[in-house]
């Protein structure tokens, strides 16, 4: 763990037996709920949804819209302090909560994050590289794409995530096609780059400026989701893992940030270390913490919002985390078919975690399997066994 030169008072300790509130009823918010009711805090959630993850297992549910007035101060009266699990929660729902309550991460720094043209920027001031972009919000703008950028990734500047909103442009002949797909959207347009290896670094926050991390987590994404998470990583050298965390150190201070921040990277063929997004949550690269770490990416998140000392998590088991889709629910057609858990569960180093969604539908979270063991390849091994088992694609990666 380490602190400014000049770190700030440590703000008021928030005890077990108070209620905390959380934006958002999804696996994200699912998981806090348990942490800190682990830890004595009772919890409630804000989501429309009566079926939400969260919600099912909050002492309280606010069932409303995230800019309901009502449903915010029906929250803001239960609750002592707030987070977020979802990054589009709307920035002025945090700010009206933050008029009563103490909010983390805060509504600017969601804004940011929100907002790829502005993270972007933040990283730019932060001295952290990124891929060549413009910003496109007219078509003069469209026109004016410098050739450079393309090939390139067309993305919506908000409401992205998951791979959605985003266009692959091989030519300028596909930009206008792309962007009208997009309903001409404000976007971004990245160029491509020559990627080794997709990996992202989670850091935690406190209010007095003191900031632990997890170990660079090494991610293989398939049509934009998340599908295979590996810690150690095994094909980044320690000090290319210690240029991101120091960058994701870099832009959480910046921001003043307080919570749980996930930031993303490329790591390039030739060694380089450019950030590609942010996250203000929990991440679902993150998740394998809850088994492979002494103190998980969500404990941290209770631990900020309530002011409690950041203990610097220490991962004890090497991990892989498998990320389970609803496709593997609807394999052989439109029917759902519960997958083999128990073939799963026989494997040494198995944690399943299902998130209680009542329905399965293709390209949903609904649940990862991690494996630790005392080698990252023997995690590997087992974790390849559950892909065959499951029938996931094997996925590629150093084991040492």
């Amino acid at each position: 763990m380490t602190r400014p030169a000049t770190a700030l008072p440590r703000p008021v300790f928030i005890e077990p037996g108070a209620t905390l509130g959380v934006m958002g009823g999804g696996q994200l918010g699912r998981m806090f709920v348990h942490a800190a009711q682990r830890l004595g805090y009772f919890t409630a959630v804000l989501d429309a949804d009566p079926a939400s993850p969260a919600g099912l297992v909050a002492h309280h549910h606010v069932r409303t819209d995230y800019l309901d007035d009502q449903g915010l101060a029906q929250l803001a009266q239960r609750c002592v302090a707030v987070t977020t699990e979802f990054e589009n929660v709307p920035a002025a729902a945090l700010r009206s909560l933050a008029m009563h309550r103490p909010v983390a991460p805060g509504a600017d720094a969601v804004a940011t994050c929100q907002d790829r043209a502005a993270e972007k920027a933040h990283f730019a001031a932060c001295g952290v590289p990124c891929a060549p972009y413009a910003a496109i919000e007219t078509a003069e703008q469209l026109a004016a794409v410098p050739d450079a950028l393309l090939p390139g990734i067309l993305k919506t500047s908000r409401l992205g995530y998951d791979g959605k909103g985003q266009v692959r442009v091989a030519q300028r002949a596909d930009l206008h096609a792309a962007w009208a797909s997009l309903q001409r959207a404000p976007c971004v347009l990245e160029q491509r780059l020559p990627l080794a290896v997709e990996a992202s670094v989670i850091v935690a926050r406190g209010a007095d400026g003191a900031v632990v991390h997890f170990p660079l987590q090494q991610n293989l994404h398939c049509d934009g989701i998340l599908a295979v998470t590996q810690v150690p990583a095994p094909d980044v050298a320690p000090d290319v893992a210690q240029q991101a965390v120091d960058a994701a150190r870099r832009i959480a201070e910046r921001l003043g940030y307080v919570g749980v921040l996930c930031v993303e990277f490329f790591v390039l063929d030739d060694g380089r270390v450019v950030a590609n997004e942010m996250a203000p949550r929990p991440h679902n690269s993150g998740h394998y913490s809850i088994d492979a770490c002494d103190v998980s990416q969500f404990e941290l998140q209770v631990r900020t919002l309530t002011g409690a000392p950041l203990a610097q998590p220490r991962l004890h088991s090497p991990a892989v985390m498998l990320n389970l889709l609803g496709d593997l629910w609807l394999a052989g057609g439109d029917r759902a078919v519960e997958p083999p858990w128990a073939e799963v569960l026989a494997l040494p180093g198995a944690h399943l975690h299902l998130y209680g969604k009542t329905s399965a539908r293709r390209g949903r979270k609904m649940g990862h399997l991690t494996f630790t063991a005392a080698t990252p390849g023997e995690a590997r091994a087992a974790a390849l066994q559950a892909a065959a088992v499951l029938g996931l694609p094997a996925f590629r990666g150093a084991t040492r």
